[in-house]
């Protein structure tokens, strides 16, 4: 397929914006990028799509997000309101993954799957958890997924909070399905990837710890979203989060810390002297009221601080905007962080953390890289060139732009209409899973 006659902007080396360029791709990968009469002259048998003028850009990467949270959309919580973030953690959260079973899992993940591709977002990270459906609930988000076309790396977040039976289900579902996925690339052609996950230390004892570090060297866990996470670490050890991780091995070059809102500047020493990714989601760090992570001291320091949505819609463009608008109110500066510190957390720093579970380049619109590619119907009133680029990325582009979406070469969504899933079953199936998940969430008050 050639893709033609688009304004491509590669995210390569050089942030090349090719006014009149073409893509070209095979088997999934991109084989080559230039302007259109070259690409089409050097091809002129292909298949050939006509951009018509549209954008051509990478598909978006959610480096932290959560599947299973699809049905509190709408739901009632009995009682007074959670006056803070443990208070929802043990009120919504808690009791919502133990109402799901596991067609609630593959349900929920489908409605995210849908709007992945409706915003243009090809690869997901995702942090599952379902405490009475641990078992094969990998499995059923993973066939989700194939089906959908996207790609995704999924873990179970292990935790301590449920017994330790619940505990070790957690650590042999992260074990089985990480073998699954290595010994059967040819069935999932590379789309998916494992890593292991833990919810957050204040839930997880040494004896747990010391079981999941023994299985795994990377993992994927919440850090320091709220301060009871740091004190809890040092009424338990002494230490705070942080250190507390690091002592079992759990930082490194492949794992994942989520928010990391109130680490102090000895941990954030010890996260980039260890190389670790931190994942921002500013939305849901302001709807639950837990504080502005320090995201430039990060940055200046080098550290790959991603961005996630944190279970929030899969408009990544969405996510951008409010990483930029959080940290100007939060420090009460207009000069704080900045569009283009935003893009490179979004773009370059997710692309270095996809680079971790799949074998080749994702984020960027060069020779080799996957083609997961979106076609965006943003038709810019100023210039655009790759200087301002991130500007017209905060304050004019958004997931509505979204015409097409492609992910290692399948079109998963041309012209705003859906191929691989449908919509409208889905929304159906969603509603009636919904319900009954909810009935056992109410159940349990």
């Amino acid at each position: 397929m050639i893709i033609h006659h688009a304004k491509v902007i590669t995210f390569d080396q050089n942030n090349r914006i090719l006014d009149d360029g073409a893509v070209r791709y095979a088997d999934g990968v991109i084989d080559m990028v230039g302007d259109s009469p070259s690409v089409l002259t050097a091809y002129p048998d292909d298949e050939r799509w006509d951009a018509g003028g549209l954008i051509l850009m990478p598909g978006q990467i959610c480096a932290h997000t959560h599947f299973y949270g699809a049905f509190a959309r709408g739901m009632y919580i009995p009682g007074p309101p959670p006056k803070d973030f443990p208070e929802i953690l043990q009120t919504l959260w808690w009791r919502l993954d133990k109402a799901l079973d596991l067609e609630g899992v593959r349900s929920s993940a489908e409605v995210c799957l849908v709007d992945a591709i409706r915003n243009g977002t090809t690869t997901l990270i995702d942090h599952h958890a379902s405490q009475r459906a641990i078992d094969g609930s990998l499995d059923a988000i993973a066939e989700a997924v194939q089906r959908s076309g996207l790609r995704a790396a999924l873990c179970y977040e292990v935790t301590d909070r449920d017994g330790p039976d619940a505990a070790q289900a957690g650590i042999r579902e992260n074990v089985r399905f990480r073998r699954w996925v290595e010994s059967n690339r040819a069935a999932h052609q590379g789309r998916l990837a494992a890593t292991f996950g833990l919810h957050a230390s204040l839930t997880l004892s040494d004896a747990t710890l010391e079981r999941c570090v023994s299985e795994s060297n990377r993992f994927h866990i919440h850090v320091a979203e709220h301060p009871a996470d740091e004190y809890d670490s040092l009424q338990k050890s002494g230490q705070r989060v942080v250190e507390r991780l690091h002592a079992f091995g759990v930082t490194g070059p492949e794992s994942i810390m989520a928010h990391c809102v109130h680490i102090d500047a000895w941990e954030m020493a010890l996260l980039a002297e260890t190389s670790t990714f931190v994942s921002h989601q500013p939305r849901s760090n302001m709807n639950n009221a837990v504080g502005a992570a320090e995201i430039t001291p990060m940055l200046r320091k080098g550290m790959a601080v991603c961005l996630g949505n944190d279970g929030f819609s899969n408009d990544m463009f969405a996510e951008m905007k409010v990483a930029d608008l959080l940290q100007k109110a939060a420090h009460s500066d207009p000069r704080y962080l900045g569009a283009d510190k935003v893009v490179q957390m979004a773009v370059f720093n997710n692309r270095r953390l996809a680079a971790v579970f799949f074998e080749r380049p994702l984020g960027v619109i060069a020779p080799g890289a996957y083609a997961d590619l979106i076609l965006l119907d943003y038709h810019p009133t100023t210039p655009l060139t790759p200087d301002n680029l991130p500007w017209h990325i905060l304050f004019g582009i958004s997931g509505t732009h979204v015409h097409s979406t492609i992910a290692q070469g399948k079109t998963l969504m041309r012209n705003r209409e859906l191929l691989t899933l449908d919509e409208a079953e889905i929304a159906a199936r969603s509603r009636r899973h919904a319900q009954a998940t909810w009935e056992r969430y109410w159940a349990m008050f």
